[in-house]
């Protein structure tokens, strides 16, 4: 499931490009501290997002955080299934569990962000502070 093309933000953030766009989540660090997801606000379809601004807001039990897109662009689609079932980000976070379709503006920007492993390392260094 994880290839060249997942990359992520410093914000927990991943994209995915595919042929439809770049697909957005929050990553299994993230969902794993959130805990169990229990509402997910989506984003509008059409919507413009910009890189480091607010794109959708997920609520745990713990706590209800304002996500930051990586990237700029429009929403092309939303998972409409994490309404009825936002655990789907704890199950299954670089997947099923999906956030938003964005027609990504620049891949430059994509480029930018961490591999997994990198993403892991950071993690990891984090965790060490």
């Amino acid at each position: 499931m994880e290839g060249d093309t997942l990359r992520i933000s410093q914000d927990h953030v991943w994209v995915r490009l595919d042929d439809e766009g770049g697909r957005l989540g929050i990553s299994d660090f993230a969902a794993e501290a959130l805990g169990k997801i229990i509402y997910v606000d989506l984003p509008e379809v059409g919507a413009e997002v910009k890189k480091g601004g607010p794109f959708a807001t997920v609520e745990s039990g713990k706590a209800q955080v304002e996500l930051t897109s990586p990237v700029s662009g429009q929403v092309a689609k939303v998972n409409d299934r994490l309404a009825e079932e936002p655990d789907l980000i704890n199950q299954d976070c670089f997947g099923k569990g999906w956030i938003a379709l964005v027609a990504v503006k620049d891949s430059a920007e994509v480029e930018g962000l961490m591999t997994k492993a990198e993403y892991d390392l950071f993690v990891a260094g984090a965790l060490e502070e």
